[in-house]
Formats: structure tokens, sequence, C-alpha cells
């Protein structure tokens, strides 16, 4: 059961970390598009600087979840160093139950936001669901697909911290967890 959890674990980082190098290579692409055709041809496509933020948005959004999951996320690593190993976990587990906290409000108030969003992007063409079929809508997509991403992120990012929690837990019972090193710091003989 363990090992089934683990190989879920590594094919949704993987996933996020596919979706989150196509995100930005999408948004290079949209980036260089539109300077071109605004600068060489003197005719900038409308959706050109749209679909560049919401690449970087979704970018960012998902990458959220990956730092939490590997704990890259902002920490006073240093602090950790220099803790007991026990009081280093307990706080590295309350931080991380602080941000499984953020994730729930980001669920919450993010179907609340998907749900009350108004207005649409007069310049995007979208893909609806209609009688039973896909549909392609030409102009006018609606807002609420570009903050759907919220939610996305929230259930992810909460995934996320429980994954991290559970994986420092049987470390620490296991007695193999270790503090966090701050990367700056040399190793022992003088190494880094």
């Amino acid at each position: 059961m363990l090992n089934a959890i683990r190989q879920i674990d590594i094919l949704v980082r993987k996933t996020l970390t596919a979706f989150c190098g196509i995100l930005l290579f999408l948004m290079v692409v949209f980036a260089v598009y539109n300077v071109v055709m605004r600068y060489v041809f003197e005719d900038p496509p409308v959706w050109g600087d749209l679909l560049t933020v919401l690449s970087n948005i979704w970018l960012v959004f998902f990458a959220l979840a990956l730092t939490v999951r590997d704990k890259d996320h902002i920490a006073l690593d240093l602090i950790y160093s220099w803790l007991p190993v026990k009081v280093a976990f307990l706080i590295q587990q309350f931080w991380t139950l602080v941000i499984f906290c953020l994730g729930l409000v980001m669920i919450i108030y993010g179907l609340e936001a998907v749900a009350t969003m108004g207005g649409k992007y007069w310049e995007m063409w979208y893909i609806a669901w209609e009688n039973g079929q896909i549909v392609f809508k030409p102009n006018y997509m609606p807002k609420k697909y570009a903050i759907a991403i919220v939610p996305i992120s929230g259930v992810l990012v909460c995934l996320a911290a429980i994954a991290s929690i559970v994986e420092d837990g049987l470390k620490m019972k296991a007695d193999t967890y270790k503090q966090a090193v701050d990367v700056s710091l040399p190793v022992e003989g003088g190494q880094e």
C-alpha cells in the first residue's frame, strides 16, 4: 500500500513538473510571438499578452504545490540546523500544517470566486461542453476559467502538505529524519 502511494506521489510530481515546463515554454512562445508580431509585422494579436500572463499565473500556482511537496518553500533552514532534531521536526510540521490551511483557504474561496466570477475575456476563444459534446466557442471566454487554478492549486497544496507530513512522520518514526540544512553552509571537512 505504501509503495503504491509513493508511486502516485512520484507520478503527481512528474506530471506537475511537466505542466510547469509546458507552461513556461508556452509563456516564452506567446511573448516572443507577440513581440515579433508587434514590432516586425506591426499587427499584434489581441490575445498575446493575456495568454502570456495566464500561462505565468498557472505556472506559479502549479509550482506552489511542487515547492510545498519538496519543502523548497520559504523556510528557516539555518535555524532548523541549530535546533535539536525533534524540535526542528515539530516546527517544520507546524509550518506544513499552516500551509495545509492555506490550501484549504484556496479551495474554499477559490471555488467561491469561480462560482461568482463574472465577466469574459473578449479576446479569447474557448471550448465548452454543450448538449453532450465539445463545442468551440469564438470569443468571450468566461473569466472563471482563468481563475479555476486557485482551487485546483489549493487541492494540490493540501495533498502535498499531507504527503510531506506523512513522509516526515514515517522518517521520524524510523529514526531516519534529518534536519534541513542550509545549502550555503559548508559541510564538515570544509567541502560543500
